[in-house]
């Protein structure tokens, strides 16, 4: 079956859909996304990634190029085109194509470009690296100081992911100044005595859409939280620690650099709030 890919207004066989070599998102990664899981049919979280979407659009001072009725409309469509039971639905807004490159903005009439595609993933919330854990590694954190705006400018993540798959590991978590930021594609949470400790809001991290629902959820359960910076030693000395992202979910991480985590499984506080979350986000999805 041919994946049908949205452009611009239009639904296109993959192998028809194409973007101009002009576009700002290809020449100066001046472009936006966001990715909405999709759980038995059905969109998760979706007006929290719709609220993100603006906020990022706006930080980077591109309009919005649709209504949110219409990007409801067109997110149900593409699923259903392609026959998504579980899995991702892809979104990416750039500045658009002002037919030549420039460092400058182009004119504000300039229309953004569109690009929405679908990735299944059959039983995606039954991972069963969620059984197991994943094991993370520590990398410098050397990105731009506006992590908070979701844009297309993700090489250094590629490169995180990478760092941690050439020496055996599932991801990386990213430090600054000695402190844990987030981790290469999720936001990242310790547990010690029972308390989920994980960095507050700002420009430093991406303020997760899964992240926000989790933690909502942590407190409906009467689980204690305490947003701030945690070290590196202090992770590696954790009961747990988890990972919380729009594709993984709630993802325990038993292991940092080597050594494990609590007895080397997946914690009871993050196996706990991924249940909850994969409940609650089943019965309250579009």
């Amino acid at each position: 079956m041919t994946r049908t890919v949205y452009v611009n207004g239009d639904y296109l066989p993959e192998d028809e859909a194409k973007v101009s070599v002009f576009d700002r998102a290809f020449l100066m990664a001046d472009g936006v996304y966001e990715v909405t899981s999709v759980l038995g049919g059905r969109l998760i979280d979706f007006p929290g990634h719709l609220a993100r979407l603006q906020r990022s659009l706006d930080a980077l001072e591109i309009r919005n190029p649709l209504s949110d009725e219409d990007w409801l409309a067109v997110h149900r469509e593409i699923v259903a085109r392609n026959g998504i039971e579980d899995g991702l639905v892809y979104l990416q807004v750039s500045r658009g194509n002002p037919g030549d490159r420039d460092f400058a903005y182009p004119s504000a009439d300039t229309p953004p470009t569109v690009v929405l595609f679908t990735q299944s993933k059959p039983g995606l919330a039954d991972s069963e690296q969620a059984r197991t854990g994943i094991r993370v590694v520590s990398i410098p954190d050397i990105r731009w100081g506006r992590r908070d705006i979701k844009t297309v400018q993700l090489l250094y993540p590629s490169m995180g992911k990478m760092m941690a798959k050439k020496v055996g590991a599932d991801d990386a978590w990213m430090v600054e100044d000695g402190l844990v930021t987030e981790g290469t594609s999720n936001n990242a949470y310790i547990v010690r005595g029972g308390k989920i400790i994980t960095r507050g809001l700002s420009t430093d991290i991406l303020h997760g859409i899964t992240r926000a629902a989790v933690l909502r959820f942590a407190r409906e359960a009467q689980m204690e939280i305490e947003e701030r910076p945690f070290t590196l030693e202090e992770a590696m000395a954790a009961d747990e620690a988890f990972v919380t992202s729009a594709s993984a979910f709630v993802m325990p991480v038993v292991a940092i650099d080597g050594v494990a985590l609590g007895d080397g499984r997946p914690g009871p506080v993050a196996t706990r709030l991924r249940e909850i979350y994969l409940d609650e986000s089943r019965k309250a999805a579009i």
